[in-house]
Parts: C-alpha cells; sequence; structure tokens
C-alpha cells in the first residue's frame, strides 16, 4: 500500500481509532495513541485536507432498518467502451439513480470474473432487487447477459460481519507495528 508508507506511524494508528469509532474526543485518542492532544487535532486536519479521511459516518444495523437484501452485483459493460461513451453511461446511470433512488454502498470500476464494473447495495425485499435489476439493465452499453448478483439475507444471523471498519484498523494497526517492528 503506498500511500500508506507515507503515513506516520502515529497517523496510522489516528486512522485505525477513528474507524473503530470516530465519536471519541481528541484528548481520548491522544491518550490511546500515545501523542498529545493538539498533535491529534493537527494530525486529524491534516488527514481531512489531504483526503485520506474524507467523512464521517456510522455503520447502522442495515436489517433494523428494514433492508432484507445485501446484493454484490457485476456487470460487463460493452467491450471497447470510449471516454465519451463512459460519460453516457455515467450520466444515464446518474440520471436513473436520481428517478430511482437506492440505497447503494458502493459502485466501482475493476477487472475479474469477466465483468468490469461491481455494486454493493442494499433491498427492502426481493421485489426492490429486482425492479433494480431492471433499471440496470437499461443502462446503455451493460452487457445484460453478463449481469450477475450474489444475495445475502441480512436477517440469517450467521452471517460472520456483514459491514464492519473494526477488522481494517485491526490490520491497519498489525500492519504498522509489524513496519515498525522491521525498521528496528
Amino acid at each position: 500500500m503506498k500511500r500508506e508508507s507515507r503515513l506516520k506511524d502515529a497517523e496510522v494508528r489516528l486512522i485505525a481509532e477513528l474507524m473503530k469509532n470516530s465519536r471519541r474526543s481528541d484528548r481520548e485518542l491522544a491518550r490511546v495513541i500515545g501523542v498529545a492532544q493538539p498533535t491529534v487535532s493537527r494530525m486529524i486536519k491534516k488527514l481531512e485536507q489531504t483526503g485520506i479521511i474524507k467523512e464521517y459516518t456510522i455503520i447502522p444495523d442495515f436489517h433494523k432498518l428494514g433492508y432484507e437484501i445485501m446484493g454484490i452485483t457485476s456487470i460487463k459493460v460493452a467491450d471497447s467502451v470510449s471516454f465519451q461513451n463512459f460519460e453516457k453511461v455515467r450520466k444515464a446511470t446518474t440520471e436513473l439513480e436520481k428517478n430511482n433512488p437506492h440505497a447503494s454502498l458502493m459502485a466501482v470500476n475493476g477487472v475479474g470474473i469477466r465483468k468490469d464494473r461491481v455494486f454493493i447495495s442494499f433491498y427492502k425485499d426481493y421485489s426492490a432487487y429486482a425492479e433494480a435489476m431492471k433499471l440496470t439493465k437499461q443502462i446503455p452499453l451493460v452487457n445484460v447477459d453478463t449481469l450477475d448478483s450474489f444475495l445475502v439475507s441480512l436477517s440469517d444471523e450467521t452471517n460472520y460481519r456483514i459491514l464492519s471498519m473494526s477488522a481494517i484498523a485491526q490490520h491497519l494497526l498489525s500492519e504498522s507495528r509489524e513496519k515498525v517492528r522491521q525498521s528496528k
């Protein structure tokens, strides 16, 4: 991770602590990571200005909010999409979302499983999921035959971890400790 290597150890620890609970005061964060409170305040401001901290948020229990399904959907956009066509897809998608709001966690480009787009969304029920897929198929240049979804029941109590920043925070801390250990 190139971005992490530019961060100081205290900054990585601060980010990890904020990922676990961003409601803590600068004073409490300073105590936990072992620096002065003004240092924490300066680090937070710097991390916000550089865009490393993008936003502060909560992670609710989506099932308790009324969502029954989380869908991870992958698609392939038509081969050889020019920048102009990509902008056409983006504009059509934005317009579709404006007229049909839905609970989308992320929508990203990528590579793998013969697909190049993935989105993760929450749905009130299967009918809402089916409607969203119908709308997705209307997006220009989407290869409808490549649309695949993996659906997760949010009421399934055997799910291991639906969404959490804590595991990533723990990984950041272990990577940081390993880096410090190797530098000695």
